[in-house]
């Protein structure tokens, strides 16, 4: 596996925001000013809240799957390579972890079968067109914390993926749960988001160093960094840190 030098970019785009000049002059100005040698996109799936069932990925909010692919193309002309995310918000604002449903499926409730049977559509929807577009890796999903203990349909779910995308699978998890995914094998390649204050990244790293030999498998950090706000460095995950600017 090649390393990866990865970028971002404008994630949470709407349609047709691919196709302003302002978005190419930027990822111009990314590959100019930065070592990066692939790019990440992360196309998103929207339910209303933490417990719909229901997920929409063909609206206003989502970019269309041709200028997705147009984005696509430029990006391998440009000589980098492609990293596809599709990942799920709620429309209400509550973060992705939180979305959950009772262990066992209940009569007139939200269910977890229903939710599994929506998500594989969203994933395989852009597994097609991560694999005919010959992505570098496709990632199923970004910190989904309370449904990484659903390991058969995780399971499943990856199996599914495998059979409409030939390349490198992936999962972004959350920090702090490296260790809490009990179907790492199941992927090709580990991933998490490292927001981790700087002060305990040695530390940190010692941790995830010990599961990723138990897998044996390459890892990479699909989300990292901090504000640009004085002492963000310590709180890396908290985007309410108020003070100076502060480039470094």
């Amino acid at each position: 596996m090649e390393f990866i030098k990865g970028v971002t970019f404008a994630p949470f785009s709407r349609k047709g925001d691919y196709k302003k000049n302002e978005y190419r002059l930027s990822l111009d100005r990314l590959i100019e000013t930065t070592n990066a040698n692939c790019i990440v996109l992360v196309v998103t799936g929207y339910q209303k809240n933490a417990y719909s069932e229901e997920i929409v990925y063909d609206g206003e909010n989502n970019v269309s799957d041709e200028e997705l692919i147009d984005l696509m193309n430029l990006i391998k002309e440009k000589g980098l390579k492609v990293i596809l995310k599709p990942t799920v918000n709620c429309e209400d604002g509550t973060w992705r972890a939180h979305i959950n449903f009772f262990d066992e499926d209940v009569p007139c409730e939200p269910k977890w079968s229903n939710w599994f049977e929506n998500y594989r559509d969203f994933q395989l929807h852009y597994a097609t067109i991560a694999q005919s577009q010959e992505c570098q890796l496709f990632i199923a999903g970004c910190e989904m914390v309370m449904s990484e203990k659903r390991e058969d349909e995780w399971r499943k779910l990856i199996t599914d993926i495998k059979t409409v995308f030939h390349g490198l699978v992936s999962y972004n998890t959350d920090k702090y749960q490296e260790n809490r995914v009990k179907w790492w094998d199941a992927v090709d390649v580990i991933s998490s988001s490292g927001y981790y204050p700087i002060d305990k990244w040695e530390e940190e790293l010692d941790r995830i160093e010990k599961v990723i030999k138990k897998y044996n498998k390459p890892f990479f950090f699909a989300e990292i960094g901090c504000m640009s706000t004085s002492k963000s460095m310590y709180t890396p995950n908290n985007w309410n840190v108020t003070g100076g600017v502060n480039l470094k």
